[in-house]
């Protein structure tokens, strides 16, 4: 394995100069995984939800502080949100890092399906090893630059509440970003691919409705039920869905809807998601979905007000950055699992019914090409902010949806940790490659500025709220 890293490295290296030889950064991630591994699983026991996430914040803040780097703590109006920075010259490349976990999911790190009691969330989007892996790649690349005597300079980014909260949309809009030459991302994955995939825009919130209670057989004629106004706008909107393009999304909870069946509730609350490729189509979906609320409440005797929760732009890819993150991440290579790893993704995939995938594809890579995902992110603002690039890699069980049972549970394995190593390798050689080739980071403004046109002017979905901080309490 030791081997195979160096000649990994060395190949990644040899366009480079002399004193950058020097230095090999596969190696100082492998020498990182005991850091790596700890972080993760602490992580991914404290299982903390958005804008909630005080220790986990606290953790990675520590270990940045314990390698060299100045903390900026409470950015964007958040308490958990932060950069921490080294160098004070030459280009910024940013790498961010998430640390969130989704509520209402508890999975032990077991291939079956196993609540942990008393636990009600879990890192079912792999955001802990997102954030570990991008903890140790801004690490190596500090040693790179200590090392090397480089001119550069390497932020990390610790972004809450990346779902449904929308927390770089708030460190964007405060401009964080503004400095920065070039911003590196990762995710957890069923595979491994650094293709130019963008993203959905969304918008979510969380429309209130209140009428009068009574009892209900008592006094039926008394009552407005809150209730009754949620249903009836959930199935306008459900009427509204065969009205939209083939990129539109919308999707629902009911968050309260009452007690008891005997009392007409005085309370009810929805919680709405919309997204489309498009931010324009997903205003203009938006304000249907409104005027659905205002006529529910009308027709119900109710009243309604709502409070938009979050909303993100969709990703801006950048084909120069992302060629590049395809090529290191083909010198990296997969994932390969050990006998015991082995043993326990087949069990899970089991779980998986027709949606498995053969165990050996986590050790390829997917092939480039640039595609539409149906997902939404955050990133997608700060990619309008600067120039982004990204990669998904393999830290789940080919064949694993996110925000599921069992990509909670693999998130907590070695066959994650494995995947966060490996992004943060790929990483590595993409920020140094970014600091030695001022022509490729020239390309990727170039195609930047093309793409955002000459009049582009920054705009949120999510106008000028502030952070919604207590929408997981």
């Amino acid at each position: 394995m030791r081997k195979a890293a160096f000649l990994f490295a060395a190949a990644a290296l040899v366009a480079q100069p002399a004193f950058a030889q020097t230095f090999d950064a596969v190696e100082a991630v492998d020498a990182q995984y005991d850091r790596t591994e700890r972080v993760a699983r602490q992580l991914w026991e404290w299982a903390e939800v958005g804008y909630q996430e005080t220790k986990s914040s606290a953790l990675l803040q520590s270990e940045l502080e314990a390698n060299g780097f100045t903390v900026k703590k409470g950015v964007a109006g958040i308490p958990t949100a932060f950069v921490a920075e080294y160098g004070n010259e030459g280009p910024v490349i940013a790498v961010l890092g998430e640390f969130d976990a989704l509520p209402g999911l508890s999975q032990s790190a077991s291939p079956l399906r196993e609540a942990v009691t008393g636990k009600h969330a879990a890192h079912a989007c792999g955001h802990n090893l997102f954030g570990a892996g991008s903890l140790t790649a801004a690490i190596a690349v500090k040693q790179w630059l200590e090392a090397t005597g480089t001119p550069g300079r390497i932020r990390f980014y610790g972004t809450p509440a990346e779902e449904g909260g929308s927390g770089k949309v708030y460190m964007t809009r405060a401009g964080l970003f503004d400095d920065v030459d070039i911003a590196i991302h990762w995710h957890a994955d069923d595979e491994n691919s650094a293709a130019a995939q963008t993203s959905l825009a969304n918008r979510s919130a969380k429309f209130r409705f209140r009428g009068r209670s009574a009892h209900a057989a008592g006094a039926p004629e008394q009552g407005r039920s809150a209730l009754d106004g949620v249903e009836a706008m959930n199935m306008m909107v459900n009427m509204m869905r065969e009205h939209t393009t083939m990129d539109s999304r919308i999707h629902y909870v009911i968050t309260e809807g009452g007690t008891a069946p005997n009392v007409i509730p005085d309370f009810a609350e929805v919680f709405y998601y919309v997204r489309h490729s498009d931010t324009a189509e997903v205003e203009a979906m938006w304000k249907r979905l409104e005027a659905a609320a205002q006529g529910a409440a009308m027709g119900t005797g109710t009243e309604v007000e709502w409070e938009i929760i979050h909303g993100n732009n969709p990703l801006l890819v950048n084909e120069t950055l992302a060629k590049m993150m395809d090529a290191k991440l083909r010198r990296v290579g997969g994932v390969e699992y050990t006998a015991e790893e082995r043993g326990w993704a087949e069990q899970l995939s089991k779980s998986l019914g027709d949606a498995a995938e053969p165990l050996a594809s986590a050790g390829e890579i997917q092939p480039y090409k640039k595609s539409l995902g149906y997902g939404s992110t955050d990133v997608g603002d700060v990619s309008w902010a600067t120039p982004t690039v990204g990669l998904r890699i393999a830290t789940w069980v080919p064949g694993t949806s996110a925000h599921s049972w069992q990509s909670a549970a693999a998130s907590g394995t070695t066959i994650g940790y494995k995947g966060a190593q490996l992004a943060a390798k790929t990483m590595t050689l993409a920020a140094i490659e970014l600091y030695t080739n001022p022509e490729l980071r020239a390309q990727a403004r170039a195609e930047f500025d093309a793409a955002r046109g000459e009049n582009y002017e920054y705009r949120s979905l999510l106008g000028d709220r502030d952070p919604p901080l207590d929408f997981r309490k």
